[in-house]
């Protein structure tokens, strides 16, 4: 039983509230997640001006994000447990805070492995990026929950449509280090006030999750117990889904940290390459969104398998694309594959495993995706520093991209479960 289910008398159960608060931690979470996101996909603006500053090459400035991404993956499993505890409003206020203090050391970069402890800093604060918001939002929403989750994370979309060229501006005119200072500013105060607004479940409001009325006391029962961790790990398919969300990751952070300085190589303006990243932005938005909205009405796998298969093709096209106007489609199909895969994360871990200990299942498949993450970008790092191209990276790319689209086929429910065939 969920901590304060019990103080829910049956006679309130069939009772829907004046206004559901749910969605006050959906509007939290979004902007929380804006600036989280945010500052951590900002690292692909700043690549360029720090190799010019400091002469590093493109793997060792590349293992300062994916160092940091490790250890935010490893974090978030602990995080994850944490919040099935306690709840997110004092995780997310002292993630604020670490966030706050981490750029602003980066601010004052002067060698490398400042880099990479500066970033180990961001790191703490970072781990409680995901799965805190997603994990309670799950929570709050049985119905609709993919289209709840996909709003949150349009975040994503929003950081890269918008912060990002924010930043870019700032660094032009002021330098990255102005640049990261207000990006540290800006995580004070938007993360810590919003996160006073989060509560872990309804029942601390006395209410019901949204939608847990219109669906079947089996199916009810399997969202509220679920597995435990230890039975999640011997399933399989906790591997397999972590298998998906590995290449899924390891694909996208290829792209965050080295498609502007790929672009601008190629010969395009830094504001043109910056755009790209905006296109890939806008993309997530309508993936999050559209790919929740039909996971909700048909399924999950089915949402998957269309985003996998969109991903494929658009990194086909990134082989032979090269003109500005290629690239920005480019970003826009890859951007929207990847958003509606994003989107599916949470919702998949609830509908595979329950909602027992949701939030420690989604930080271990979490930490797959940090790993993903962080092997791509120092990889294809080292294959331009060895090539001077990233034609072998980008082509690397496809090969993951098929690998991911075989995994998600895979996917199935676990047999045993309640509601689960």
């Amino acid at each position: 039983m969920i901590k304060g289910q019990e103080e829910i008398s049956p006679s309130n159960r069939t009772k829907r509230p004046k206004f559901f608060y749910g969605y006050i931690i959906v509007a939290a979470a979004l902007c929380i997640s804006v600036v989280m996101w945010g500052a951590r996909h900002s690292f692909g603006v700043f690549f360029e001006p720090v190799l010019d500053e400091f002469g590093w090459t493109r793997a060792l400035t590349s293992g300062g994000f994916s160092i940091s991404w490790i250890l935010t993956g490893l974090l978030s499993i602990g995080v994850g447990r944490l919040n099935d505890r306690f709840g997110p409003r004092r995780i997310m206020t002292v993630a604020g805070i670490l966030l706050c203090l981490g750029y602003l050391l980066t601010s004052r970069l002067n060698a490398l492995w400042q880099l990479y402890l500066f970033y180990g800093v961001i790191s703490i604060g970072m781990s409680a990026a995901l799965v805190p918001l997603l994990s309670t939002v799950a929570r709050w929403f049985v119905k609709m929950r993919a289209l709840m989750t996909g709003i949150v994370l349009a975040s994503t979309g929003i950081a890269l449509m918008v912060l990002l060229p924010a930043a870019s501006q700032i660094t032009s005119v002021y330098g990255w280090r102005i640049s990261y200072i207000m990006i540290g500013a800006l995580a004070l105060v938007v993360i810590v006030p919003a996160a006073q607004f989060l509560k872990r479940d309804p029942y601390q409001m006395g209410q019901l999750p949204y939608g847990s009325n219109e669906i079947s006391p089996i199916d009810s029962q399997a969202k509220v117990e679920g597995l435990s961790f230890r039975e999640a790990l011997y399933t399989g398919q906790l591997w397999l889904l972590s298998g998906v969300y590995f290449c899924t990751y390891f694909l996208y952070y290829i792209l965050i940290v080295h498609m502007v300085i790929y672009a601008t190589g190629q010969g395009i303006s830094p504001t043109n390459a910056v755009a790209i990243m905006a296109f890939i932005g806008g993309g997530g938005i309508a993936g999050r969104v559209l790919m929740g909205m039909v996971a909700d009405r048909a399924g999950s796998k089915l949402s998957m398998v269309t985003s996998s298969i969109l991903m494929v093709i658009a990194l086909l096209w990134l082989l032979v694309a090269k003109d500005p106007w290629m690239l920005y489609l480019f970003g826009a199909v890859f951007g929207f594959g990847h958003g509606g895969l994003a989107t599916m994360e949470s919702p998949m871990v609830a509908e595979i495993f329950g909602m027992r200990v949701h939030g420690v299942l989604l930080g271990f498949v979490f930490f797959a995706d940090t790993i993903g993450g962080a092997t791509g970008p120092v990889l294809a790092g080292l294959i331009f520093d060895v090539t001077n191209s990233y034609n072998l990276a980008f082509l690397l790319c496809a090969v993951i991209g098929v690998v991911d689209l075989i995994l998600v086929l895979l996917l199935r429910p676990v047999r045993g479960l309640p509601g689960n065939k």
